[in-house]
């Protein structure tokens, strides 16, 4: 076989040769032919970029949010707070019986520490270490870790924190930090660019873009004890992003990223954003920032009224142009506002200049002042303009959120139950009929004694046999209230006597 192949190329010698070179020949014009007609696989695209006063305009944008961000991103930090739980064994380790058999194993009954890592953000506001945050991002911590933009970390210490508006401050031995500064929410208008600052999913020093949404929103989270108008915003904030920076096209704080209304699950099983976020408004944040570094707590204005939603039914018998505004339902004798001549019926339009759009935003303005401080109020009485000037009060610290609510008692037998007056529209929702007139449960403290007999949507007529018409009356006769209290109700159109037996057999235990 192998003297076969030898000699047939022996004598094919010179036609292999020449069917080789033509095959080389070949495949070099091919060669040659491509890359004469431009397909060359490895040729690059060529042409100039797109220009004009457009173009420029938008690059000019870029420029303008790179800006902000290489001035914000320094005062924003990462906060890892832990928070250590004793978690306890089974008590079958501690049974004598288990233990004739085992004997007593090392850590056998001994509480265990299971620590719990959760990951914020924060932005620094002075350049002595003061950094504002949310309360949720560093609550219960056992130890406070702060990152900076620049990978130094310190260990931070809380100044103070405060539930009601979900705001904490954060101080960490450090000087000559770089800061944000803080801008005016109320300057806020639907349609601004904002930008969101923070640590999502463990994505350190994020900024995100988009546009504030809507103003004023309420009624979001439960867990907030504070009237509510929170800044929402479609610029992507997610879990990580909490006390971060919201920041304005001058590169202001206008408000600090809370919570977020989430669908489905990111990374890490938590839910993502889905382009609604809410963000604590800068004005509030600096209010409650500047009493717990002053004074170690909170204090928010009061006006002592409650107020309420104008409706076009409302707003056509009171005269009033639009559905602008809040309608002083009630006003608490001896408040700031009956000082000041506030009644009922008035329909205030304007809080220290700026409109009044609705009653959550009015509630939001006045607990953002300082007590003490006077405010000036431009109302509609019967259609006629008045301007009335009041020096707010404290707002107590039990006081419910419920537009229209009064004050909840803070000691005897109803202590704890917050009301509203009945308003045509509760009536209609509670079946009430027209002959029944009290006050309506609004929330009731588990741990009160009424909590018993008691429950939201609940209509109390009298207390001791005394009638109730508003929520002044209710506030009068509970703090008479001990002991053993009779009321008559009404519920879902039905009423009806209950007895709240008090505390210790009857006697008023006081305060808890």
């Amino acid at each position: 076989m192998r003297g076969f192949k030898k000699e047939f190329l022996r004598e094919n010698f010179l036609g292999l040769s020449l069917a080789l070179i033509g095959v080389a020949c070949l495949a070099l014009s091919l060669v040659l032919y491509s890359s004469r007609r431009g397909f060359s696989p490895l040729a690059l695209a060529e042409g100039s970029a797109l220009d004009g006063a457009d173009i420029n305009l938008l690059e000019q944008q870029n420029k303008a949010y790179e800006r902000i961000a290489e001035s914000v991103t320094p005062a924003v930090v990462a906060i890892q707070s832990t928070q250590v739980i004793k978690t306890q064994q089974s008590p079958l380790f501690t049974d004598p019986f288990f233990r004739q058999f085992f004997g007593n194993m090392p850590g056998f009954g001994v509480p265990r520490e299971q620590r719990e890592h959760a990951l914020g953000s924060g932005v620094i506001v002075s350049a002595d270490g003061y950094i504002l945050t949310n309360n949720h991002v560093i609550r219960n911590a056992t130890s406070i870790d702060v990152l900076l933009h620049d990978k130094r970390q310190f260990k931070g210490k809380v100044v103070g924190a405060d539930a009601q508006s979900d705001i904490a401050v954060v101080k960490i031995s450090a000087s000559n930090l770089p800061t944000a500064p803080l801008g005016d929410s109320a300057t806020l208008h639907v349609g601004d660019t904002v930008m969101a600052f923070g640590n999502p999913f463990q994505q350190y020093f994020t900024v995100t873009r988009g546009a504030v949404s809507a103003l004023g929103r309420a009624g979001m989270s439960p867990e907030h004890g504070l009237p509510e108008s929170f800044i929402q915003t479609d610029a992507a904030i997610n879990p990580g992003n909490s006390g971060g920076a919201l920041v304005n096209v001058r590169g202001q704080v206008i408000g600090i990223p809370t919570f977020i209304l989430s669908g489905g699950a990111g990374p890490g099983g938590e839910g993502s954003s889905l382009g609604i976020g809410f963000a604590i408004p800068v004005n509030m944040a600096k209010h409650v920032m500047k009493d717990l570094i002053d004074n170690g707590k909170v204090s928010h204005g009061y006006l002592g009224a409650a107020i309420g939603m104008i409706t076009p039914d409302l707003a056509a018998e009171f005269k009033v142009p639009d559905t602008a505004g809040a309608v002083v339902q009630d006003v608490t004798p001896g408040g700031p506002g009956d000082r000041a001549g506030l009644k009922s019926g008035d329909v205030i339009r304007k809080f220290n200049g700026q409109t009044v759009d609705d009653q959550n935003q009015l509630t939001a303005m006045v607990a953002a002042s300082d007590p003490g401080t006077a405010a000036t109020l431009e109302i509609l009485r019967n259609g006629q303009s008045i301007t009335i000037k009041v020096t707010l009060g404290e707002r107590p610290e039990n006081l419910p959120v419920t537009a229209g609510a009064g004050a909840a008692p803070s000691h005897g037998a109803l202590r704890g139950v917050a009301v509203e007056n009945l308003t045509p529209s509760l009536r209609d929702q509670l079946g009430v009929p027209a002959a029944v007139l009290g006050v309506v449960v609004s929330e009731v403290d588990e741990n009160s004694p009424a909590a018993q007999v008691l429950t939201q949507g609940d209509v109390i007529e009298s207390i001791n046999r005394q009638p109730v018409h508003n929520t002044s009356e209710f506030n009068r006769l509970a703090a008479q209230a001990t002991g053993r209290t009779l009321l008559r109700i009404n519920r879902q159109g039905e009423g009806g006597f209950v007895v709240i037996p008090g505390d210790n057999g009857g006697n008023d235990g006081g305060d808890q």
